[in-house]
């Protein structure tokens, strides 16, 4: 079964407001937002993969310190889907710190979605250079909303690879689970993957191929192959 889905994300910086206000458009806000604090995404199998149900349009305020060691986004913006549209608000902030050779991150995101009501995302990142060519993140993520009344929870190893200036390659293990409001808990998916990317011109065009191999609940942890081929185009006026 092969199937092609067109996802996209775009944020516009308005002139004259020192790179602190941006427009953006994005599809499937809320989906994006549950994922906001993850640099890492797992692509759900094949099985389950999706067209974008729904887009989004909005304003976003940013701040963040001189060192950067946190930072602050806001979000309000609309979101269509066919003829239906409805508001929604997300705030973000981050805070990172270096801890005897380790970085610590820390990111907690608030949401609101007229369809879907309040829900919150946490993660903890903890990072650390193994040599010149080698970074390992350990993450953990958990994501919980108003609607479903549980965790969606998440942890990732992930091995990341400099191979020269123009290719990078990762290796991660995630394990994927739900808990519920009583603090149940059980795995959903285990995933195995590795990601080449490669800049393809400049710096604004990019190949990824993801192999995946998933091991999910419904099919009784059997394993499931995935591919994932993706190119992705940067604007800025700078290139």
């Amino acid at each position: 079964l092969h199937r092609f889905v067109l996802q996209g994300k775009a944020k516009v910086r308005l002139p004259s407001t020192e790179k602190r206000f941006h427009l953006m458009i994005e599809s499937d806000p809320d989906a994006n937002t549950a994922n906001a604090t993850r640099k890492v995404q797992v692509n759900q199998p094949v099985a389950t993969t999706q067209t974008p149900s729904s887009y989004g349009a909005g304003l976003r305020v940013e701040r963040e310190s001189a060192e950067k060691r946190w930072h602050i986004a806001n979000d309000l913006g609309l979101k269509f889907a066919g003829i239906n549209t409805s508001p929604f608000a997300r705030s973000r902030g981050s805070y990172s710190l270096a801890l005897d050779g380790w970085r610590m991150k820390a990111a907690e995101t608030l949401f609101w979605f007229n369809t879907t009501g309040p829900g919150e995302t946490t993660q903890l990142d903890f990072e650390r250079p193994l040599s010149e060519p080698l970074l390992f993140r350990a993450s953990s993520n958990a994501t919980w909303t108003n609607k479903t009344q549980q965790f969606d929870l998440r942890q990732d190893a992930i091995l990341f690879q400099k191979v020269d200036d123009r290719t990078a390659m990762q290796y991660q293990a995630s394990v994927l689970g739900l808990s519920d409001a009583h603090l149940q808990s059980h795995v959903t998916d285990y995933v195995l993957l590795m990601l080449y990317r490669h800049r393809l011109h400049r710096e604004w065009m990019y190949l990824e191929i993801s192999p995946q191999l998933h091991f999910p609940e419904d099919r009784g942890y059997r394993s499931s192959g995935m591919l994932s081929i993706r190119l992705e185009i940067l604007f800025d006026r700078s290139r």
